[in-house]
Order: structure tokens, then sequence, then C-alpha cells
């Protein structure tokens, strides 16, 4: 089994989800007492939550480089950023390091396709909801169409992920919030829902849902599984 790199600590909670999962799902494929062979470096949030509403996205491209090359020289033979809104960096990081970064976007259209979707809706900080980087990824390379909320939405979502989430505070009110998001994409026409923050599956889960829901973090934690036994 190849050993996985991951950069984590955006935030340090949807981290600790990709270890579990992770080491739930290698022990699914090879039984017995095994764990994955993995190195983590975790960054500071604060800075990167900083750098990310001043829109210093150069500062975070070369942080995100400083982190995946630590990884790499750790001994790391795949690389997993273990957030959605800093692979707007991955290309860029992908060029300093030797080792191939999983992209989040392609492993969570890959699941969507499977299930012969054709619209979904995204939901994720404003940077992932609003930028390019992630929606035309999907439209482009996977040809998937893809619908956000309208804009106090994307507000309420954006608060929710850094005043609460990020920070560990899980309430019911904003279980309330996602779900009326969420039936108002279904509304719109979305077959399905990436859920397009790692943080986001801490407070929504796709068992609650008659639509799909696509959990980033596990399939993206799973794929990195699959990827270092094939």
């Amino acid at each position: 089994m190849k050993t996985i790199g991951l950069v984590g600590g955006m935030s340090w909670e949807s981290t600790l989800e990709y270890y579990r999962i992770i080491n739930e799902h290698t022990k699914e494929r090879l039984g017995g007492f095994h764990s994955a062979p993995l190195v983590l470096y975790s960054v500071d949030f604060a800075e990167v939550e900083a750098q990310q509403h001043a829109g210093r996205w150069d500062d975070l491209t070369r942080l995100m480089t400083d982190a995946a090359q630590r990884v790499e020289r750790a001994g790391a033979e795949l690389l997993v950023l273990c957030t959605n809104t800093m692979h707007k960096t991955a290309d860029d990081v992908q060029k300093e390091i030797r080792i191939p970064i999983l992209h989040i976007v392609d492993v969570t259209a890959d699941s969507v396709k499977a299930r012969s979707l054709k619209r979904v809706g995204l939901l994720g900080t404003r940077f992932t909801m609003e930028q390019d980087f992630y929606k035309e990824r999907l439209r482009r390379r996977h040809g998937l169409e893809v619908l956000i909320p309208e804009e106090k939405e994307r507000e309420a979502i954006h608060s929710i992920l850094y005043n609460e989430l990020c920070l560990g505070e899980i309430k019911e009110r904003s279980k309330g919030t996602f779900r009326a998001i969420i039936n108002g994409l279904e509304a719109r026409g979305a077959q399905g829902i990436i859920l397009g923050c790692t943080e986001i599956p801490l407070l929504v889960s796709p068992a609650d849902y008659r639509l799909p829901l696509f959990d980033t973090t596990t399939l993206h934690a799973r794929a990195a599984v699959d990827f270092a036994l094939a």
C-alpha cells in the first residue's frame, strides 16, 4: 500500500474525519489489524482563513506548496488536500511536486456520474460556490450542470461554515437552514447535491435526505485508500 500524504488543518475537525475514514476503509479493504501508512502536515487555519478573506491566494498557493513539499519529503506517494476550497491552488501545487494530487472534484464527479446524474447543486464556502475553479472543473472536465444557491443563501452557508462548523459548533437551526437550501435546489432541478466543504458532513447527513447527497470528505478519503492500494 502506498503512503498517503495529507495536508490538513482546514479545519482540524474535518481532518480528523479524513484520518478516521481512511483507516476504517483500509481495514475494510485489508482486514485484520491493518491501518493506513500516511503522513499528515497540518497548517494553522487562522492564517489560512485570514488570507482567504483578504483574497491573498498567491500567498495561500505558496503555503499549500510548502506543506505539500514537506509531505512529499516525508515519504508520501500521493497527496490529499483535506479541503475543498484550497483546491483552488491544486493545479499550481501539482507543478511543484512529483507525487500526484488526488483531486477532490474529480473523485466527487466520478461518484455523481456513477449515479447517471447530470445536474447537481453545489454547497460550500462562497469561494467554492462563486469562483470558477470548482464549478468549471465539474462542467468542462466532467460535463455536469451545476446549480448554486441564491446570494442570501450563499451568505448563510458561508457564515455557518466559518462561524460555527470550523469552530466545532453544531446547531440545530443551521441544520434547518441547510435543509431549506437543499430543498430549494431540488425544486430548481438539482438531481443531487455536492457537499462541497469538508465541514458540511459534520452537520448534514445524506441519510436524512431523499435526494442523493455527495459527501466529499468521505468520497475523497475512501478514494485515497483505493488509489493507494491500486
